[in-house]
């Protein structure tokens, strides 16, 4: 492996727990250094919005960025350097399998496709829940629609059921925690208060929304 591997696969090593801790914080899941959970669920990262448009069809990377950017642009912000380090990453897992095309005078072009692994691990994603913090329901659960309309529209009203029971089994969390809260702690009472006013409008736009569907 040369220098420039090296460096890649630290910085790829460095961003898997970035995400993973970062998801921790707001869903409850050990830390990655100690117990160890399956990549796909409950990063917060926008590797199964990239690996999900392939589950049809093969693409490129220039288009699957393109297509992340026109369709869930306001989800996940997205840069091209970005969406090329996470499919690497992809390939590297077994996610992905990348195919050259030689093109005359030009330099060969890459075709990614979804390999069975992949596909098990973007279908266990897509049917799991998406954690009950506000964060996770507006990255990962409106992604998860997306791709639940375009391939599996009849389980869009199990997966409104499923999150709605999430949040509230967060804000109940939430308001335990509230409520044991000494009365001098006001700063930690603000924040518990900000979070639970986020969650009870999530609710109300869960069951807003489930009419679109």
């Amino acid at each position: 492996m040369n220098a420039a591997n090296i460096i890649w696969q630290r910085r790829s090593n460095l961003q898997n727990v970035y995400f993973y801790n970062f998801a921790a914080c707001h869903t409850g899941v050990k830390n990655i250094m100690t117990n160890q959970k399956p990549h796909h669920i409950g990063t917060l990262s926008p590797e199964m919005a990239l690996l999900g448009l392939l589950y049809k069809e093969a693409g490129h990377g220039y288009d699957l960025h393109r297509k992340v950017n026109t369709d869930l642009g306001q989800v996940w912000h997205l840069s091209q350097s970005q969406a090329y380090a996470i499919l690497k990453r992809l390939e590297t897992r077994g996610d992905i399998s990348v195919e050259e095309i030689p093109q005359e005078k030009l330099p060969s072009r890459q075709v990614l496709q979804m390999t069975a692994q992949g596909r098990q691990n973007f279908l266990d994603w897509l049917h799991a829940p998406s954690g009950g913090s506000t964060r996770a329901i507006r990255m990962e659960f409106i992604t998860r629609l997306y791709f639940l309309k375009l391939f599996f529209p009849k389980k869009i009203a199990k997966a409104f059921e499923q999150q709605r029971a999430e949040a509230v089994t967060h804000i109940q969390r939430l308001e335990k925690t509230l409520a044991e809260l000494p009365n001098d702690q006001l700063y930690n009472r603000l924040s518990l208060e900000m979070r639970l006013k986020q969650l009870r409008f999530v609710l109300e736009w869960l069951d807003e929304t489930r009419q679109f569907f």
